[in-house]
């Protein structure tokens, strides 16, 4: 197998950005979900609660986060670290600093109510969940694993489901399961072999923890905000484990380094 696309998200819940090549670091990929957009009470928001998320295109440029969305002007903040406000992503509690007035009055106006951007100054601030972390692992605002890997080869499966029960869903893109790293060239639902072991990517080895349990942001288009029922309603029919919908696999990097398209992936 090889790496097919690479993606950071710079503020969870937005747009992507795609890459050719990405920094490893110790919490996940550089530059991915260290942005999150809170609502007053500095309560975590996600496309769960607020699919019009997908319109927010963040950049992250060093020092600089530049912000778009369409029918609003673009807006460049200087990311330093304000005032620490107590937050969290979803059960964890951990602390973010704010990032400027500006930057809340601007993603307020875009999703129509109050909100705040906060930036995660320290990444090593929140633990991987127990009992898949070892010693000083940490995550930044992803929802509990530094980097999610997806197969090319299981979304066909998927589609192929798709197309048998006449879906007016199909085809689904990966997009909708928001991946950091696309695997192709390998056969479908692979990933369930690779739990509990070790797999390289390029020179950099990652642990494979846990498959990912899918929620109701994967219905959700990634370029409009719409909702629709799938792939939720197919993937509890084939891939339901234990009340967990699975696709995609969670990783843990055992080590810093540069991956890129084209990467070969191995189980090590």
């Amino acid at each position: 197998m090889r790496v097919t696309s690479l993606h950071t998200y710079a503020i969870k819940g937005c747009y992507r950005t795609d890459r050719q090549s990405a920094t490893v670091e110790p919490w996940g990929l550089a530059g991915d979900r260290r942005f999150m957009i809170v609502d007053a009470s500095h309560r975590m928001l996600t496309q769960r609660e607020e699919p019009s998320l997908v319109r927010i295109q963040p950049t992250a440029d060093g020092d600089t986060l530049t912000l778009r969305a369409d029918g609003h002007h673009e807006l460049v903040v200087d990311v330093v670290a304000g005032e620490l406000v107590d937050t969290n992503v979803h059960s964890d509690r951990l602390k973010g600093a704010l990032v400027s007035e500006s930057a809340d009055a601007w993603v307020s106006s875009v999703i129509g109510r109050a909100a705040h951007l906060v930036w995660l100054d320290d990444p090593t601030r929140r633990p991987v969940e127990k009992p898949y972390a070892q010693p000083g692992d940490t995550v930044t605002f992803a929802d509990g694993y530094p980097l999610l890997v997806a197969n090319e080869a299981s979304l066909h499966a998927l589609n192929d489901w798709l197309i048998e029960e006449q879906s007016p869903e199909w085809p689904l893109p990966m997009t909708r399961f928001r991946p950091n790293v696309v695997v192709g060239g390998g056969t479908a639902w692979a990933e369930d072999d690779w739990i509990g072991r070790r797999i390289r990517i390029g020179n950099v080895t990652f642990r494979a923890p846990k498959p990912c349990d899918r929620c109701v942001v994967t219905t959700t288009d990634q370029d409009t905000g719409a909702r629709g029922r799938e792939p939720l309603r197919t993937l509890s029919r084939h891939r339901n484990v234990n009340q967990g919908l699975r696709f995609a696999m969670n990783l843990i990097p055992d080590e810093t380094g540069v991956i890129a398209v084209g990467d070969d992936v191995t189980l090590v």
